[in-house]
């Protein structure tokens, strides 16, 4: 039993979660210019304007899954840009995110990046950046799309995953793949991680380095989540992680590392297998050390007689 004022703060913050994903929904964004007419209406006395207002809110009491927190440029964000409510949560996550260069492999006619469990068995470490704090998170500098593969290491920011980050990646992809002036940068996020994870394996083993903080549940309702979010997401040809892509399939295509992949995929996929396996080569070992004992028994008694 909560106390009363701690019940009352637990009922605020689960309201502004409700809220939040309403506003957030495409279907509901009304244009930016009659939203800020009705707040110019309605303003009294030194109420902030309504851009700075969403500005603030959605940075200081929304879970923006992203380790910088934006903030807006004035020469670049005014109110006349702004299209609605989405794409100010839009901008406060990919708002100074430096482009990349465009990169000539095109994913959808090569080989598909093998996922998690597959990049670990093949020797790929995975190495997670960002903090589980805010706070740290804002007098940082890396965000939510900085993935890298530097020597072997796959490098991905740390990110939690909620109840309500369907609902914000869905929308967040909707209004990109609508869009013919925004960078795609949650659709190329969310393609990575659909290619990264195809079943609670990978989950786990993401969670277990750090990665992933699950709040939903089980491993499989992450895995789920990205799987049905990449579903039908377009990918074009300045993919925000084509060298990634690139650089992880050759990494397993190089011989010693698919060779390790399989003899860990094909001896080691469990603690029973691979039980089995130490033990069959404990008793080949044993084996092969009783018969030269033997041979070499024979021959100095026939060396000797």
């Amino acid at each position: 039993m909560c106390p009363k004022g701690q019940e009352i703060i637990n009922i605020a913050g689960y309201i502004c979660h409700q809220i939040f994903r309403d506003l957030i929904l495409l279907e509901n964004q009304l244009p930016f210019f009659v939203l800020n007419k009705l707040h110019d209406m309605t303003i009294q006395g030194d109420e902030l304007p309504l851009l700075l207002l969403a500005n603030v809110s959605f940075i200081f009491f929304v879970d923006l899954p992203n380790m910088i927190r934006a903030s807006f440029d004035e020469t670049e964000c005014n109110t006349e840009n702004i299209k609605h409510l989405l794409h100010t949560v839009h901008i406060l996550s990919c708002h100074g995110q430096k482009p990349k260069k465009r990169s000539k492999y095109d994913i959808k006619r090569q080989k598909a990046m093998p996922n998690a469990t597959e990049l670990s068995q093949a020797e790929v470490s995975f190495l997670k950046v960002g903090y589980y704090y805010k706070e740290h998170n804002r007098r940082g500098n890396t965000s939510l799309f900085d993935i890298k593969f530097e020597k072997g290491v796959i490098i991905i920011p740390y990110f939690e995953v909620f109840d309500y980050t369907e609902t914000f990646l869905r929308n967040l992809i909707a209004y990109e793949q609508q869009s013919s002036d925004v960078l795609t940068y949650f659709s190329d996020y969310v393609t990575f991680m659909d290619h990264l994870i195809d079943s609670e394996k990978d989950v786990n083993l993401l969670r277990q380095k750090g990665i992933i903080e699950n709040w939903m549940g089980e491993d499989k309702e992450v895995a789920c989540l990205f799987n049905k979010i990449g579903n039908g997401v377009g990918v074009y040809s300045n993919f925000y992680y084509s060298e990634e892509f690139k650089e992880a399939v050759d990494h397993c295509e190089k011989p010693l590392n698919r060779a390790m992949a399989n003899l860990i995929h094909n001896y080691f996929s469990s603690p029973w297998a691979g039980a089995s396996t130490v033990t069959a080569i404990i008793l080949f070992l044993l084996t092969t050390i009783q018969t030269i004992l033997a041979f070499t028994g024979g021959v100095k008694y026939l060396w000797q007689n």
